[in-house]
């Protein structure tokens, strides 16, 4: 909203700064930083009257939960914090276009149900929240809605229905149909909603990876906007997809307030009002922008959580079937759980996933060249 600003450049020449991207992005950054740091005391301390915190030790952990006493009135909903700094920021600075509308509706969209599973969960004291079909029927009109947008504007309906991989020089399918096109954005949108769902189990962790993959995001929306640097480097070229960059960077800026309060020992938890609307950010901008491939290297440790569950559950239910006794892969799942349970020390788990994380952001940077 603010870069309309930059029409006034003729009377106040700073204001021409705002035509640029790359100053957008960094003052969405910064807004959302000192948003976040300003909203942050505010909403823990209502929380903490309202008594928002899990108030359960889960009993499916073990051991492991029993060590987690200390932190059951730790309050949750901290998803709320980045959800505003992030949307206030995003509404600012960048200039709406179809590809801006779509990710804040997916935002907003998935920010509702992981709300109301955290006010189940801490209201209720419904361990469960809400029924995973409810989840499921959240996410899929998330990936509809959104859908429906790109296919209905003209600066999208043709663009979105290409597919490109790393490391090739061309769209690997040109004209996808829209029920291909529905199928890969739901994976995308669901799966990384859950991957990061699963992922925020230790103070830190997933918004710590997050940073890092919103950093590669921002970076590739900004190269796909710009003709030169796409056709240079042989990327998909889609219009005002630059303006992603600045809601990449009021997410990189909502992150890193959150992380101040969410750091060891954390003040607050993000809870699903947070995570399950993160993921499924990531996941359409990455679609958009024709990097989907990239963003499962980028979030590798994303994935590699998500996969753990998987591999644990179906080992176990398979094992079960053929020998009457389940037997798991990992001590525990998710993964970052295994090697709490090898001895490590949460904060050392947290510091080495963040350590895998940038690792894997700069090797999704690298398929930039390989072409």
């Amino acid at each position: 909203m603010l870069s309309y600003l930059a029409n006034y450049a003729d009377y106040f020449g700073p204001l021409r700064l705002l035509k640029y991207i790359t100053v957008r992005t960094a003052l969405a950054a910064l807004t959302a930083l000192v948003i976040g740091f300003w909203l942050g005391p505010i909403l823990i301390q209502k929380f903490k009257a309202l008594k928002f915190g899990h108030g359960y030790i889960d009993d499916r952990t073990g051991a492991l939960g029993a060590s987690y006493f200390d932190k059951k009135h730790t309050p949750t909903m901290g998803g709320l914090i980045i959800f505003i700094s992030v949307f206030v920021s995003a509404v600012l600075w960048a200039t709406p276009n179809v590809w801006v509308v779509t990710s804040l509706f997916v935002y907003a969209a998935l920010t509702v149900p992981g709300f109301r599973d955290d006010y189940l969960k801490v209201v209720h004291k419904n361990r469960d929240g809400i029924s995973s079909w409810e989840k499921i029927a959240w996410q899929s009109l998330a990936t509809f809605g959104a859908l429906g947008i790109l296919l209905g504007h003209p600066d999208s309906a043709d663009k979105i229905r290409e597919f490109w991989v790393p490391f090739v020089k061309h769209a690997v399918i040109r004209q996808m149909s829209w029920w291909l096109l529905l199928v890969l954005i739901y994976l995308w949108v669901v799966g990384f909603s859950n991957a990061i769902n699963i992922t925020d189990g230790l103070d830190g962790l997933a918004v710590g990876c997050t940073i890092t993959v919103a950093l590669v995001m921002g970076l590739m929306a900004y190269v796909a906007d710009h003709v030169f640097l796409a056709e240079y480097l042989l990327t998909s070229h889609v219009p005002k997809t630059g303006e992603l960059s600045v809601i990449c960077g009021a997410l990189i800026g909502g992150c890193m307030a959150f992380l101040w309060f969410n750091s060891h020992p954390a003040e607050v938890f993000m809870g699903d009002t947070g995570s399950l609307a993160l993921g499924g950010l990531l996941g359409v901008m990455a679609f958009m922008i024709h990097q989907p491939v990239t963003l499962v290297i980028a979030g590798g440790v994303f994935v590699v959580e998500l996969l753990s569950v998987v591999i644990q559950v179906s080992w176990f239910k398979y094992t079960r079937r053929r020998f009457g006794v389940g037997r798991r892969v990992f001590l525990m799942a998710p993964i970052h759980h295994h090697f709490q349970k090898k001895g490590w020390p949460e904060t050392k788990v947290v510091l080495r996933f963040w350590v895998l994380s940038l690792g894997c952001a700069l090797t999704s940077l690298i398929t930039l060249k390989l072409r």
